[in-house]
């Protein structure tokens, strides 16, 4: 099931929102400061759409998916992340290229996070349907239904 028109609109805001704010950090002129500040934000990116989905996460299990999907993201576009963390040594130059290629990878970060919670509540209703098919209801019946006699 793909996800709804309201979850894709909430996820847009947290995805928008903690990338703005992973720009902003990433204006600090300081190599390795921009990773450090990508993760804490891809943290509580990743406990805000958890909840988005029905669940909730500890600050650890978000730390632990915000790695992942960082590593993910790297390993995507390393050259990006090169750039972005030489780019800092640059006066001003760095403080334009840092905080664009941060907002692009939180984007594509937090939208493969997305993707992985709504699979995964996907999987939990479908294991809930295999382990209840008939809809909820368990009755059964001992004796077959007969009609009274006249």
């Amino acid at each position: 099931m793909p996800m709804t028109e309201e979850e894709m609109s909430k996820c847009r805001k947290i995805i928008h929102g903690h990338a703005a704010a992973a720009a902003a950090g990433n204006l600090v002129p300081v190599p390795g400061v921009g990773i450090a500040v990508d993760t804490v934000t891809m943290t509580t990116m990743a406990m805000a759409l958890a909840s988005v989905f029905g669940g909730s996460i500890t600050e650890s299990v978000a730390k632990n998916m915000a790695t992942s999907a960082i590593i993910a993201t790297i390993k995507k576009q390393p050259l990006k992340v090169i750039t972005k963390e030489i780019s800092k040594v640059l006066p001003f130059i760095g403080q334009l290229v840092a905080p664009s290629i941060s907002v692009a990878m939180l984007e594509s970060a937090g939208w493969l996070l997305a993707d992985d919670l709504a699979a995964e509540r996907d999987e939990k209703i479908q294991k809930k349907e295999l382990e209840n098919p008939r809809g909820g209801h368990n009755f059964r019946y001992e004796k077959k239904f007969e009609l009274p006699e006249p």
